[in-house]
């Protein structure tokens, strides 16, 4: 066991979406009764790619202890996985990511994607 950096998932406020699945290059975030759930925290490196695309906040990053994270086991799930990918838009003018830099947001209690040219505005408004 390490101390590390590692996903919660708050089971009350997550909706089943499954939004936060694809993110997760290890695959160790799935639905289970409808629910996000880490299944293996041995898998989970902590990256947080997956709390940007949660609609209700119900990811968060903790720091406790937890299995030492498996990077060789991880891998090859990866690569038993094969690419994974979400394209996503800036939430306010529909700017894709291939077309403009994107940036992960908390907008009005929504994890969103804003593109640079859109930030300032949402800053400053």
């Amino acid at each position: 066991m390490a101390i590390r950096q590692i996903v919660k998932i708050d089971e009350e406020l997550c909706n089943g979406c499954g939004a936060c699945v694809t993110p997760c290059a290890e695959g160790t975030i799935v639905l289970v009764d409808g629910k996000a759930r880490v299944t293996d925290e041995a898998l989970c490196d902590g990256a947080g790619f997956c709390l940007p695309v949660c609609p209700t906040g119900a990811l968060t990053i903790e720091t406790r202890e937890a299995p030492a994270f498996d990077e060789e086991r991880a891998e090859e799930l990866m690569h038993e996985r094969g690419p994974a990918y979400i394209a996503q838009r800036c939430f306010r003018c529909e700017t894709g990511e291939d077309e403009a830099h994107l940036v992960p947001v908390r907008h009005q209690g929504q994890s969103l994607w804003v593109c640079t040219r859109c930030l300032p505005a949402l800053i400053h408004s």
